[in-house]
Order: structure tokens, then C-alpha cells, then sequence
């Protein structure tokens, strides 16, 4: 990698490390572009470039949040090699980051809000693909009843987004998430042969 190249990447990051704490800190629409590119110490034209604008920003936030969910979920499987174990263990990891005030801020309640439906954010189609490869493996390993892919994929991945929003939302949310977690594993057992 070159010199300009690792200054264009750590711009980025940088840039992601300072909006992501100022939109869980403030919401998207309480973030000033000026006041958070003064702080990274980048002017605007830096974000311009790397991003777009605060939208495109706010996405690469989303995305580092989905992503490093993913990553969480891959750690806590006791048994990696389980493809139907590493399924649900994402989704619950889903539901249970429901209980973080970032993740609710951000990806919750101002991810729809800034970026329209989460069918169509790239972490979430992401997502979704790892869920279709998966359902598509267990398949192959006959361990699933006859399902579309696709299908199983949106409802799963649909379902375990609809918990999280729930637990967010309640005035209850741990007693919530552990009704929400048993009724998400038993609607994916629903798949199992």
C-alpha cells in the first residue's frame, strides 16, 4: 500500500471513529458535519471525498457496526464448524445488541429513518447472503425441510430484526429480550427437519 493510500484509509477511519460516536451521542440529525470534521481534523471536503456526504457517512457507520456484530456472533460459537449454530447465534446476537444504546440509536431508530428500509442497506443484504449461503449449506446437509433459500433467509434475518426493534422499543427490554430470544429460536427451529 502506498503512503497517499494509507493516509486515504486512515483518513476514512478516522472520520468513521468520530461520526459513529457523534451519532450515538446526538442522532443523525443533531450531528453537525462541520463540528464532527473539525474534530477528526479533516475538513469537509475530506468527508466529501471518502463518503460522498452525511449520509454516505452514516452508512459506513452502519456497516462497521453490522459488521463487527457478525464478527461477535463468529466468537461466540462453540462450535464453528455448526452452520445451523452460526445461524442462530447471529441472529440472537441481532436481538441481544438490541440492549446497546449505540446499536439502538444508530442502526434501530436512525438507520430507517436515513437510510430507508433495511432490505435495501449493504450490511443488511450482506447479511442476508451470508443467511441464504447458510440455509443453502444446511440444505445440501439435508437438515432442513424442503424451503426456498431466499425465503427462509428474509423471514429469519426479517424476524430476528423485528425482535431487536421490540426489545429497543419496550419499557421492559431484558424481560422482553429473553421472550424475544425463546420465541426467535423456536420460529428457526421451524426449518429444521
Amino acid at each position: 500500500m502506498s503512503i497517499r493510500e494509507l493516509k486515504m484509509a486512515e483518513t476514512r477511519k478516522r472520520l468513521i471513529e468520530v461520526a459513529r460516536q457523534a451519532f450515538a451521542t446526538y442522532g443523525y440529525a443533531e450531528t453537525s458535519m462541520d463540528k464532527l470534521t473539525a474534530e477528526a481534523g479533516f475538513t469537509r471536503g475530506a468527508l466529501y471525498h471518502h463518503f460522498g456526504d452525511k449520509r454516505g457517512l452514516f452508512a459506513a457507520v452502519v456497516d462497521q457496526i453490522d459488521s463487527e456484530m457478525a464478527e461477535q456472533a463468529k466468537q461466540q460459537l462453540q462450535h464453528p464448524e455448526d452452520v445451523w449454530e452460526g445461524l442462530i447465534q447471529e441472529g440472537r446476537t441481532y436481538i441481544e445488541n438490541a440492549l446497546n444504546a449505540e446499536f439502538q440509536r444508530i442502526v434501530l431508530r436512525d438507520g430507517p429513518a436515513v437510510l430507508g428500509d433495511p432490505a435495501h442497506w449493504p450490511s443488511q443484504n450482506k447479511c442476508l447472503a451470508s443467511t441464504r449461503e447458510c440455509i443453502v449449506q444446511l440444505l445440501a446437509q439435508d437438515r432442513l425441510k424442503p424451503v426456498d433459500p431466499q425465503a427462509a433467509a428474509v423471514l429469519l434475518n426479517g424476524a430476528a430484526m423485528n425482535a431487536a426493534l421490540w426489545v429497543a422499543s419496550t419499557e421492559s427490554p431484558e424481560y422482553v429480550l429473553a421472550q424475544a430470544l425463546h420465541a426467535f429460536e423456536l420460529f428457526a427451529s421451524g426449518f429444521l427437519k
